[in-house]
């Protein structure tokens, strides 16, 4: 089930994207029919099946749909969060992208052990902004849980992307959900972005919308989650740049640094135009901006194309998302006028309240 929904996720990120989603035609029809039994086929096996649980409190954040809604910086967030609470915590992800075998340490609590080649690229950058977090990939959480809590006595783990993870018992389970737009078209893969039905988020204890920052469209997906699911705290949360790095002149700036700049930008991310759109609201002008499929793997044709388009133009830098920085080899490596921009999630409304529901779940469990 794992190897399908992968094939069919990245089937759905690698179509072009206009406003909305595919039009759900009778074939689209037939597979997301099939895609959906699977899924039943598979929470109806899970009842049969004794969830595996770890020694401490596991903390899932996940999402309903495919493409960019946040798991990284959620994660992150939650992290950074847990260990100034005086917790031992541990990251635990699949690894998307990784080339691993049964298991890998990403890091430890004295540094990076893997490099993004082998760990994937959201998980090398969770392990490179967490110092003295372990991460830890594994196909099966279970098995990552145990060595964190062997070797550094975790009392905190925390899922990365594990809503769909059943088999192993979790005490609090997050879900993100892009706040103009939840649920998609509502229609499951390959029709539409849905992992599962929406009829499942019933599983979990709290939901965040991420991307809050057009309030017309939070109110109605805050509406829209009250009315289906009355029971479960809503938090909205955006993502706000944090700092234009330019590693080969070991420069950081603030945000504001690219204002008034003409700037060569691209993205392989799951959402390239928002990153474009980041770019103006910060002031700066794209004069050209090339998107990539999510997770694209760099060719050196590709980058020094993109030098060159730099050059020719004569912008002020060439510019790209710090997950797209840690996968790019080549010359561009080199590049001096090369800078990527970090985002860090924050929460926009009942910060204190969140902490404290995971907080006294924690005491309760």
């Amino acid at each position: 089930m794992e190897r399908w929904h992968e094939v069919v996720k990245k089937q759905w990120e690698s179509e072009p994207k206009s406003e909305g989603f595919p039009p759900f035609n009778g074939v689209l029809r037939l597979a997301s029919s099939l895609y959906g039994l699977g899924v039943k086929l598979r929470f109806f096996s899970c009842r049969y099946m004794k969830k595996r649980s770890l020694p401490g409190f596991v903390v899932s954040v996940g999402n309903l749909t495919v493409g960019g809604t946040g798991k990284t910086p959620a994660t992150r967030m939650l992290a950074e969060w847990a260990s100034k609470e005086g917790f031992r915590v541990a990251v635990l992800s699949r690894g998307y992208g990784g080339r691993y075998d049964k298991t890998l340490e990403v890091s430890d609590s004295n540094g990076l052990l893997a490099g993004p080649e082998e760990a994937g690229d959201e998980p090398y950058l969770l392990a490179n902004n967490l110092p003295g977090v372990p991460v830890i990939l594994s196909k099966k959480r279970y098995t990552a849980g145990l060595l964190a809590h062997k070797k550094y006595d975790t009392d905190i783990y925390i899922l990365d992307d594990g809503f769909q993870h059943i088999s192993l018992e979790r005490d609090f389970d997050l879900v993100l959900l892009d706040a103009s737009n939840p649920f998609g078209n509502e229609q499951l893969l390959p029709g539409g972005p849905l992992r599962e039905p929406v009829d499942h988020l019933a599983r979990a204890d709290a939901f965040m919308l991420t991307r809050s920052n057009e309030e017309s469209s939070a109110k109605e997906s805050i509406a829209l989650l009250k009315d289906r699911f009355p029971d479960k705290p809503v938090f909205q949360s955006d993502h706000i740049p944090d700092s234009v790095v330019i590693p080969n002149k070991n420069e950081v700036h603030a945000p504001g640094f690219l204002e008034g700049k003409r700037v060569i930008a691209f993205a392989g991310i799951a959402a390239p135009d928002r990153f474009r759109e980041t770019i103006i609201n910060l002031g700066a002008e794209p004069v050209f901006f090339k998107a990539f499929g999510d997770h694209h793997a760099f060719q050196t044709v590709e980058l020094l194309k993109l030098i060159t388009q730099k050059e020719s133009l004569k912008a002020d830098c060439l510019l790209t998302t710090e997950k797209d920085w840690v996968r790019i080899e080549g010359p561009l490596t080199e590049y001096p006028d090369l800078s990527y921009l970090t985002i860090r999630l924050a929460l926009k409304s009942d910060k204190n309240r969140f902490f404290q529901l995971i907080k006294d779940k924690i005491r309760s469990s």
